[in-house]
């Protein structure tokens, strides 16, 4: 691998080099430069949030990188999340101040530098309605989102972009979420936090911005016999393998880390969500927040999402056993979203109403007894007896100052020649400030493009024709295409459930599949991208 230079590092990719374009001839490219100088300064196993920060902050440091991943970028718990850039409510209600304050100060660098372009204020409405709150509670749930409001200022994020909270009367509560219940209806408690337009999206900009700043991202490779200096990497769709040496090696593997380092105890946490059509709700545009009945700190929302869905979730359940691919809901987890959620709306929905439903594991630190939901959220960097450094634990909205970390302790035991970490700077592709941005004329593209990608819209739409994928579906070919060209998808599976997320409703799934097996086979004629995903091992 050729050495990073300067603030935008250069890959052995020939002409992808200073680009954070991936596709599948980089891959083959950067695959082939692997196998002729395997040396590397850190190699970073899993690709989702946690390990494409990782690789960000390396290669950003100038450290010569290589991030691998058995299936796809996001493949695992950080596309399973409920997409909030939170600042750390729940952990104030349980005295949990250091992950308050960190979650708080992640969510500003967040919103304010490295991904703006996706995420938006989010209103997260409790609506003041009879028998919804215990006697008392509502005055706790006052004074938690003031607390909240203060951390927002302690971080310095601006009132005009995260409003303070303040309490509604009731006709603006109704236009807020028209689904809410009216019977008896005071108004509601109204605070803001941060939402991602999708958590997938974040992972790829992350690992295309790290990319761009020198490192390789390699999908469908299987890292096995791991040491803290080695690695033997599996191309699972040629069977190729190759044997390579790092300074230093990261697990940001997540859920799957105990595979890497069997000296890691985990306790996965089951996070369950549910979509229904937004319709349902009367197509809300705040979160509607109703309190778990007996608990002071958990809640279930009904969260606005893209392509027309409402998401509810979620639930904290124990998840022992082998780790699934795809962890799926139970039916007591769907009745217990459903049941709770109907407390607060003037309709009950029902099973007919559910259009899809998701599921993720929260790679929790085993810390013995109690319930998951008791479980910090605070993140660990371990050492493990052979060397490998495992960052684990966290959740998405913290991930950058995790990467720091784990970079941060990478070098100090390994004597790395990195430069101190600057992401909390750093502008991710498609953000305000990015070197590759490029506004664009009102009307040139429409706002669902512009929400997912940025100031790389025009990149998009260069990709491809506007027409919608399918009826009903406001993902266009042209973003189809470019999840091929520059997002490194190589198959349908990667662009319907991990670029698009049009997958999380089988039905427009079906709908869209047949648009997209062209669209991949036109520009993937030569089978370089082919492949079911399936390549087994870990993922972040």
């Amino acid at each position: 691998m050729t050495s990073t230079a300067g603030p935008h590092g250069t890959s052995s990719a020939g002409p992808y080099a200073g680009t954070g374009r991936l596709d599948a001839v980089r891959r083959k490219l950067e695959l082939d430069a692997l196998g002729d100088d395997a040396r590397i300064d850190l190699l970073v196993i899993g690709g989702g949030v946690t390990g494409a920060g990782v690789a960000l902050d390396a290669a950003s440091r100038g450290l010569r990188t290589v991030l691998v991943e058995a299936r796809d970028l996001a493949f695992g718990t950080s596309r399973w999340s409920s997409k909030l850039v939170h600042g750390g409510l729940r952990y104030l209600a349980s005295g949990r101040l250091k992950v308050a304050r960190e979650s708080a100060v992640e969510r500003h660098v967040l919103m304010t530098r490295t991904a703006p372009h996706l995420i938006r204020a989010l209103p997260q409405l409790v609506p003041l309605v009879p028998g919804l709150l215990r006697p008392g509670q509502a005055a706790l749930i006052r004074t938690g989102f003031h607390a909240g409001d203060a951390l927002r200022l302690t971080a310095g994020t601006p009132g005009a972009l995260l409003p303070r909270v303040r309490r509604i009367d009731a006709d603006r509560t109704r236009r807020l979420v028209p689904g809410v219940r009216t019977d008896g209806l005071r108004g509601a408690l109204v605070a803001h936090d941060g939402q991602l337009v999708d958590d997938a999206r974040l992972v790829v900009a992350l690992a295309r911005t790290a990319a761009q700043y020198g490192a390789s991202v390699l999908t469908r490779v299987r890292a096995e016999q791991v040491t803290g200096t080695s690695a033997r990497l599996v191309d699972t769709l040629t069977g190729r393998e190759l044997a390579v040496r790092a300074g230093a090696v990261v697990n940001a593997t997540g859920v799957w880390a105990g595979e890497v380092d069997t000296s890691i105890r985990l306790r996965p946490s089951r996070g369950t969500h549910l979509l229904v059509d937004a319709a349902a709700l009367g197509h809300p545009t705040a979160a509607l927040t109703v309190p778990v009945p007996g608990s002071t700190s958990r809640f279930v929302f009904a969260l606005p999402q893209q392509l027309g869905r409402v998401a509810i979730g979620l639930t904290d359940e124990d998840a022992p056993g082998p780790i699934p691919d795809e962890p799926q809901p139970t039916e007591a987890e769907l009745d217990f979203l459903l049941d709770t959620v109907n407390a607060a709306l003037a309709t009950a929905l029902t099973r007919a109403d559910v259009r899809g439903a998701y599921a993720g594991l929260r790679p929790l630190i085993d810390t013995g007894d109690g319930s998951t939901a008791d479980i910090s959220r605070e993140h660990a960097v371990l050492e493990s007896p052979d060397g490998v450094i495992t960052v684990v634990g966290g959740k998405l909205t913290t991930y950058r100052t995790m990467a720091e970390d784990a970079v941060d302790t990478a070098v100090r035991l390994r004597g790395l020649p990195a430069r101190a970490c600057w992401t909390a700077r750093l502008p991710l592709i498609g953000a305000p400030g990015h070197r590759d941005g490029r506004p664009l004329p009102s009307g040139a593209a429409p706002a669902s493009l512009l929400a997912r990608h940025g100031g790389a819209a025009h990149e998009v739409l260069a990709a491809g024709e506007l027409t919608p994928i399918a009826e009903g579906l406001d993902v266009t070919r042209a973003e189809v295409a470019y999840a091929l060209t520059h997002e490194g998808a190589l198959d349908a599976a990667d662009v319907l459930d991990r670029r698009t997320r049009i997958g999380l409703v089988a039905e427009d799934a079906e709908r869209a599949r047949k648009a997209v097996e062209e669209i991949v086979a036109e520009r993937l004629g030569d089978g370089s991208g082919s492949g079911d995903g399936s390549g087994g091992g870990q993922e972040g």
